[in-house]
């Protein structure tokens, strides 16, 4: 059985290749086409998955589009109507697009397969599971549980934006709804673009402000009073209600009315990218505090109606990793799952999922990589690095001398192995450095990354050394659990302002630990990724430390790099000081002359 998963046309658009009950290959489109977060119809990433599989598109069983068109146009209409006069100019200018791409989606699809190959339709079924069953197989699936849980909690599908299920070996129940414009995702969207973050990728730089606010302030416990009071109301089920007077997502463009948050916070909202000071930061604190509670009353509410001791999340929500270490904390379950791939993208995996499991009700397994992506062979590598006249020497054994390069202080590009799919660079597509260095995350941010300072990394730390450097002591293979750093490694920090905790060391391991002393862990073992173990290995024999600072080789506001090129280019464009690429060393003095495909990367 051969499946062709979709995911596209909102945003984080995405194939994958299914067959016989193993993933062959996935990919975001937005790797391909150098676009972040790409929407457009994921051509690219189809003929990816086809040549990894060695597939033609006629000998696709099944294509399973991660959705239901037709029931999310239902809802979009009968919003507009129920809030006219209200957006009738959005509502108008929306529909032509409606009408031609999503209304017709089938025709658009079959339109766009034929630019990929031919398809015999008698033969190939054309399946639609809803949304928030794409998300939540997408999560049970490839948990290993026999039975959990399911919570899913994003934006909006197509008119779900939370539910709860119970898997139970191939089947998935839905046992409780909460639909638009009733959402978590929508309310932390809000709050998002009021502090000046684009939404549906700045919801990260949100969690990353927030432990920059003060939780024992009158100003903080005001701003979550104000929350509970006037915009949110939480329910002792778990479920909750918008004040709708408070947003404007219903029937326009932007998420929410900003004159009366002005009014209610105080605040005027944040222009793109603007300096940021202690109330806003407060005020960030306040809304995650809201959301991890929220979230708390669902997972409690999840474990009354499925009696569980496992859990899996998905949706875009769950890629709040605070969150998530919140949920892992409080107990209710033994054993919790979240998908690495939780936002949109990781629907196409759950549309394949859904369909291999529950619609040819095959037998569920449970096995899972997240390095689904195109690799290249050293001799691919040679001939971009030669076309490029790059200077580069083959090393005799790359990790001790990746291990001498981070000891030494030095930011290392790493491009090994398969890229890995969804948000995370987790050691294959990844940019390195030493967590001790008290410069490492300024550098890496301000000069490389060319982002806000206060955006903290993760470390990755060999999986057996976890407990020896953290409160806590289990699995975060995804870099999807944050933890605190163990409290012999602080250090008296008296640090007030925001300048000066961005300045502050903190902690022995100051790259990786964020001002709360908490760090978002990735843990590895060589089962997970060999190549990238054996460096950690390497660099702990070379310094006695298990960690390294592990963020993604990627610049502000481009997709992280897919092929040679791309990381050359990257290399290039930055003050990344050392790219390491199969098994090449190159070094930034010894290249020739670059001329910049971009003239600022700088934050404006």
């Amino acid at each position: 059985m051969k499946i062709l998963g979709i995911s596209c046309l909102y945003h984080d658009s995405a194939a994958v290749i299914y067959s016989n009950g193993e993933f062959i290959a996935a990919a975001q489109e937005e790797r391909f086409t150098r676009i972040k977060h790409d929407s457009s119809f994921p051509i690219n990433a189809i003929k990816f998955c086809l040549r990894e599989a060695s597939f033609s598109l006629q000998e696709i069983d099944t294509i399973s589009f991660y959705d239901k068109p037709l029931l999310k146009f239902e809802r979009i209409i009968e919003t507009h109507i129920s809030m006219a006069p209200k957006g009738l100019a959005s509502f108008v200018k929306s529909m032509p697009i409606w009408m031609k791409e999503k209304m017709f989606f089938k025709k658009l699809l079959k339109d766009n397969l034929k630019k990929v190959g031919k398809i015999n339709w008698k033969h190939t079924k054309l399946l639609f599971p809803e949304h928030h069953l794409s998300h939540g197989a997408s999560a049970y699936y490839p948990s290993g549980f026999d039975e959990a849980a399911i919570l899913t909690v994003d934006g909006v599908g197509e008119w779900a934006t939370t539910s709860i299920s119970k898997g139970c070996r191939n089947e998935i129940t839905v046992l409780k709804e909460i639909n638009f414009p009733h959402s978590v995702g929508l309310l932390y969207s809000s709050f998002t673009s009021f502090l000046g973050f684009k939404v549906n990728s700045g919801e990260y730089k949100l969690m990353g402000l927030a432990p920059y606010g003060d939780k024992n302030s009158k100003r903080t416990q005001k701003f979550l009073q104000l929350i509970k009071s006037d915009i949110i109301s939480i329910k002792s089920d778990g479920s909750f209600q918008l004040n709708l007077e408070y947003f404007t997502f219903t029937y326009s463009n932007k998420t929410c009315n900003y004159k009366k948050w002005t009014k209610l916070f105080g605040l005027k909202k944040v222009e793109l990218n603007s300096e940021l000071t202690q109330p806003y930061c407060d005020l960030a604190l306040a809304i995650q505090i809201v959301t991890e509670e929220v979230m708390l009353g669902l997972v409690k509410q999840a474990k009354i109606l499925t009696n569980s001791k496992n859990i899996c999340l998905a949706g875009g929500v769950a890629l709040n990793c605070v969150m998530n270490g919140v949920v892992q904390r409080s107990g209710y379950f033994e054993n919790v799952f979240i998908q690495p791939a939780s936002g949109d993208a990781g629907g196409a995996l759950g549309a394949a999922l859904a369909t291999h499991h529950i619609y040819f009700n095959q037998v569920k397994r449970g096995s899972y990589s997240v390095f689904l992506g195109p690799s290249f062979s050293n001799q691919e590598i040679q001939e971009t690095l030669d076309s490029l006249n790059a200077n580069y020497s083959k090393s005799k054994n790359i990790y001790t001398e990746t291990a001498k390069f981070i000891n030494d202080q030095k930011v290392i590009g790493w491009f090994q192995g398969s890229m890995e799919f969804g948000p995370r660079a987790l050691g294959n597509r990844s940019i390195l450095g030493d967590p001790r260095g008290v410069n490492m995350q300024n550098h890496i941010n301000l000069k490389i990354k060319f982002r806000e300072g206060f955006r903290p990394f993760a470390p990755s730390v060999i999986r057996d050394d976890v407990s020896k450097y953290f409160e806590y002591n289990g699995e975060s293979p995804y870099m999807l659990l944050v933890h605190n750093v163990r409290g012999d490694f602080h250090i008296d920090d008296k640090a007030q302002s925001i300048t000066a905790k961005l300045a502050s060391k903190r902690c022995d391991f100051p790259a990786i630990t964020h001002v709360n002393k908490s760090a978002r862990i990735q843990t590895v073992t060589e089962l997970d990724n060999p190549r990238y173990y054996a460096l950690l290995n390497a660099f702990k024999e070379k310094s006695g430390c298990s960690i390294v600072v592990n963020t993604s080789f990627n610049i502000r506001g481009e997709p992280i790099v897919c092929n040679p090129y791309d990381a050359y280019r990257c290399f290039m464009e930055t003050d990344i000081d050392v790219l390491v690429i199969g098994d090449f060393i190159l070094l930034k003095e010894h290249q020739p002359h670059w001329v910049k495909t971009k003239k600022n990367y700088k934050l404006h």
